[in-house]
């Protein structure tokens, strides 16, 4: 049956288990906070802590995880280490998860015909 749609193509187990990973990387309340913070910019765990609410050391232990997932990046500078989202992927699917509808994009109802 699928042989008959053009360009259709199942992804491989790997590219599966890798999507599933990086979605489940993705399903914690702090972690999705820290995200939507480093979009807006780099920023340090003390920075980030404050932003959404947890303590520092539960924010350093999210990075880790995050950085080892190869979602965030970090940059040393004297005794401080501020840290950005590497993937590029990860703002579309915030910005895609967080607001249903993109901005603009409901439709205004425009005159009934009973007048």
């Amino acid at each position: 049956m699928h042989e008959s749609i053009p360009g259709f193509a199942m992804p491989t187990d790997e590219e599966v288990r890798h999507a599933a990973d990086a979605l489940r990387m993705l399903s914690d309340p702090t972690r999705i906070k820290i995200l939507w913070a480093l979009l807006q910019g780099e920023s340090s765990v003390a920075c980030l802590a404050e932003l959404v609410g947890a303590a520092p050391t539960a924010v350093s232990q999210h990075l880790a995880k995050l950085r080892l997932a190869g979602v965030v990046g970090n940059r040393r500078e004297g005794t401080f280490v501020y840290y950005t989202v590497e993937d590029p992927q990860v703002g579309a699917l915030l910005e895609r998860a967080l607001h249903r509808e993109p901005a603009g994009s409901r439709a205004t109802p425009g005159p009934s015909a009973d007048g």
